[in-house]
């Protein structure tokens, strides 16, 4: 082995490393230098506008990275209640890049992607005698209230329970 090896590194890689590499010529292709807008958008807009809402594409005057537009696909009768706060969404879009790299917004009407539908909840399972046993050795009463809480909506749940 010489010092210039070029093989490439073996062993367990993290999703998020690989992420950009993956995804990165699919955003650039339709005008995203980073794809990160589009699955933050609900951090950017808010929730109840990501919900009538989706980026497309940012494009920048030719030779530059500022003073982009951005391209969002809004459902029907929403566009001008995203028109109305268009400053304030610049303004958060700008945040996020940390340069002014949006100076407008262009809405167009349209079918959003469907989104996955979340689990259904199930009812709580009764806690087994040494959950309860654990429980009960707690002095603090607002302490035991809540980790009896999780531990119901933990017993609710198959697999490995989902953060949201």
């Amino acid at each position: 082995m010489t010092g210039t090896d070029s093989r490439k590194p073996r062993g367990t890689r993290r999703l998020g490393d690989l992420t950009p590499a993956i995804g990165g010529p699919a955003f650039r292709r339709f005008g995203f230098m980073q794809g990160e807008i589009v699955a933050r958008w609900a951090d950017i807009v808010g929730v109840d506008y990501a919900r009538h809402s989706v980026p497309e594409a940012l494009s920048f005057p030719v030779g530059q990275r500022s003073g982009g537009t951005l391209r969002v696909c809004v459902t029907g009768s929403f566009a001008p209640m995203l028109q109305h706060v268009a400053p304030q969404v610049i303004d958060r879009c700008n945040a996020f890049f940390g340069y002014a790299a949006v100076v407008r917004l262009a809405l167009r009407h349209g079918e959003l992607p469907p989104r996955r539908a979340r689990a259904t909840e199930s009812t709580p399972q009764p806690l087994s005698a040494e959950t309860q046993s654990t429980l009960r050795d707690i002095a603090d009463l607002e302490l035991r209230a809540s980790l009896t809480s999780l531990a119901e909506a933990l017993s609710a749940t198959r697999g490995i329970p989902v953060v949201r």
